[in-house]
């Protein structure tokens, strides 16, 4: 594989905010329609590697905004920890600055769980919801929970070994294969490219909100007891071949969410906005208004 440079989508535009803690970075598309509010995952991402695709699909019928995650993407320097707390309060700063009373949220994994949390906490301010694969909706059996505890709590082991580890394109690609897809993605090697990008700025290892979610004894972060809460129209988009986050655990949290659909991707692993856009477009963007046809493959529960 060769290396190189994945070119931005055409027609973006980038806004910072100024916050205490540093610069929070938002991609912006489109001028007409509804606006959404794209929220990307954990870790090594950014508001690119998780929306290139789906970016452009949307900008022609809608508003289109990015958020890079404080200490990701664009969103750099940051002084501060990007908590669950900190990170729901990113998402209001962004639609105060845009002057929007409520946008439709699409988040993926780490942004699927804030996107049902916000939905949460301030039923007012979400149109609607997309929430792939989504964190927030897990528990481990007690010997996996203290251990991932412990990775949490420890440096050395959330950020230093992930990052000695990913210093090679071969051991980043292979990580990729194994974690992110279940099967053949178009743009692989740009993949990489923008995964390796990400790694040399800020390492690699989980996120702020990863490593806070987790307690010694129970998870900080569940949704499921207050998913039952979420009043809007909810779309749950889960791959069946995740090795991240189990599709069962999907179904039964969509069960819990009033009304909502719940969608499962055939060979796809947790990265599906990017291993099968073909497919995760136009589900997006049926759900946000612009058809039905596809929206037929899900199963409505509530």
């Amino acid at each position: 594989m060769t290396g190189g440079t994945a070119a931005e989508p055409s027609g973006l535009r980038g806004t910072y905010l100024t916050c205490p803690e540093g610069r929070l970075h938002v991609y912006s598309a489109g001028d007409r329609g509804s606006p959404v509010l794209l929220l990307s995952g954990a870790g090594i991402d950014n508001a690119l590697l998780s929306w290139r695709h789906l970016i452009p699909a949307l900008s022609p019928r809608h508003r289109v905004l990015a958020l890079d995650w404080p200490k990701q993407g664009r969103s750099r320097p940051w002084d501060g920890r990007a908590t669950h707390e900190r990170l729901l309060a990113a998402i209001t700063q962004v639609l105060d600055h845009f002057d929007l009373p409520s946008a439709a949220l699409v988040g993926l994994s780490q942004g699927g769980a804030l996107a049902l949390a916000y939905a949460i906490e301030h039923p007012s301010r979400v149109d609607r919801i997309a929430a792939l694969a989504p964190a927030g909706i897990l528990s481990f059996p007690p010997v996996v929970h203290q251990a991932l505890w412990l990775v949490a709590k420890l440096p050395l082991l959330s950020r230093t070994l992930p990052s000695t580890m990913f210093r090679s394109r071969e051991s980043v690609a292979r990580f990729a294969r194994r974690a992110l897809f279940a099967g053949p993605v178009d743009d692989f090697d740009d993949v990489v490219d923008e995964i390796m990008a990400e790694v040399r700025v800020a390492g690699a290892g989980s996120s702020d909100w990863q490593n806070a979610s987790i307690g010694p004894l129970r998870m900080r972060v569940d949704l499921r007891p207050r998913l039952g809460e979420v009043i809007c129209p909810a779309l749950l988009v889960q791959g069946d071949k995740d090795a991240g986050v189990n599709a069962a655990r999907t179904r039964a949290a969509a069960a819990l969410v009033p009304g909502s659909r719940f969608v499962l991707l055939e060979g796809v692993g947790h990265w599906s906005s990017r291993q099968v856009p073909d497919r995760v477009n136009p589900l997006i963007g049926a759900f946000l208004g612009e058809g039905q046809g596809t929206m037929d493959a899900g199963d409505p529960l509530g």
